[in-house]
């Protein structure tokens, strides 16, 4: 069984890991900001994709062999056993395997029964090595919908749009049980999308997504032109509704109106960010219910941003930041109509609400503010588990 070094005589600070995903480039952001407020914390990804947020530490390459990959997983969990006080794991994600996705072998055949028996031994281990550690874990999106509850609860969702195969009974089922597991398991659950309390333990609670160091990612001056600019960056272009988007760019050009629309895909975070600082108009998502970390990237440059806002998941969000939402409210039925508005009879408005947009973010994505709430929490924890917190 690991034991706790003392961090070879150091301050009492405490010690966080971030792993184990660079999803969104939210627990990278929250470690950078997690230093600044007094912190020694640490993002370590299993490994990086074409966005490219930066992190501190990436354990393989694209191309490595599944026994390489395993035996680097046991090595960060030996090391976040003996270096860290605290363990933020990130889109419900665990450092070695839980559970599997079906498409690695059929239900009952021997490889299934392998790899579950493996999962099991690989859970328990990893849970009893750390359970006197602060865990804490952050939701932050597929990795918590399920579809069928979507389709029963929202009139609006990605499971609504994108079919059978995105979200599926075996893959709602795994997700219930991996939120069931980290319910044992961690001592804090966070979500950046209200929409996943619905279906997280009732102790979760919402925090905004803390990636963006708003210091770095200012307003851009830019003059106005005859040709608004209109950009919209999918992830993944089902869950995001862009053909409900694209439809409408077609209309609104048939009907004569002016304007540049620009789609943005497989590009770095850097090479996009140049893209979006052309923008007068930015188009996020349309099915989620919520913004993503795109549109905190467009609202901290000072763009306006289109999006689709679910009033009924509004009551896990702090009052003021309900009444201070800037973007504008758009559903996949009157996107079209909405476009077509801040394109033509409220289009001298759009510089005034971008500005809007940067004081929400200045306000409530200033990662800086998000880790000094999250710091009380672990040392809340850290203090009942009886580690070492420095005070000051």
């Amino acid at each position: 069984m690991c034991q706790d070094v003392g961090k070879t005589g150091k301050s009492n600070r405490l010690h966080i890991l971030h792993c184990p995903t660079t999803t969104g480039g939210n627990p990278q952001g929250l470690a950078r900001a997690e230093r600044l407020v007094g912190l020694d914390s640490r993002s370590v990804a299993f490994t990086q994709n074409y966005i490219a947020y930066r992190g501190d530490e990436v354990l393989w390459e694209e191309g490595t062999p599944l026994w390489v990959q395993q035996w680097r997983c046991w090595k960060l969990l030996k090391r976040a056993c003996r270096e860290f006080d605290a363990v933020h794991y990130n889109a419900g994600s665990s450092i070695l395997p839980w559970s599997f996705s079906s498409r690695w072998a059929s239900p009952g055949s021997p490889k299934w029964m392998l790899y579950t028996a493996y999962a099991n031994v690989c859970r328990r281990i990893e849970r009893a090595l750390l359970r006197n550690k602060v865990i804490a874990v952050t939701f932050q999106g597929d990795d918590a919908r399920q579809g069928d509850y979507c389709r029963q609860h929202f009139n609006i969702s990605i499971a609504h749009e994108t079919g059978d195969s995105y979200y599926t009974p075996a893959s709602d089922e795994r997700t219930r049980q991996r939120i069931a597991w980290f319910d044992e398991y961690a001592d804090l659950i966070y979500a950046v999308n209200p929409d996943l309390l619905w279906v997280l333990p009732k102790r979760a609670r919402f925090v905004p997504y803390a990636h963006l160091d708003i210091a770095d990612w200012l307003p851009v001056d830019k003059a106005p032109t005859d040709t608004p600019v209109v950009i919209h960056a999918p992830s993944h272009r089902g869950a995001k509704g862009t053909k409900f988007i694209l439809e409408a760019v077609d209309r609104l050009k048939a009907e004569g109106i002016s304007f540049e629309f620009i789609l943005v895909e497989k590009l770095s975070n850097a090479e996009a960010r140049k893209l979006y600082e052309r923008a007068d108009l930015v188009v996020d998502q349309l099915l989620a219910g919520w913004y993503g970390g795109f549109a905190v990237e467009a609202m901290a440059l000072g763009k306006p941003v289109i999006c689709y806002l679910r009033e009924s998941d509004f009551g896990f969000l702090p009052e003021d930041m309900r009444s201070e939402l800037p973007l504008i409210n758009a559903r996949p039925d009157n996107f079209c109509k909405v476009l077509r508005e801040w394109l033509t009879v409220r289009r001298r408005e759009l510089w005034a609400r971008g500005g809007t947009c940067r004081q929400y973010v200045e306000r409530w994505h200033d990662p800086v503010r998000i880790a000094r709430d999250i710091k009380a929490d672990y040392e809340r924890i850290a203090r009942a588990k009886g580690l070492p917190v420095a005070t000051g």
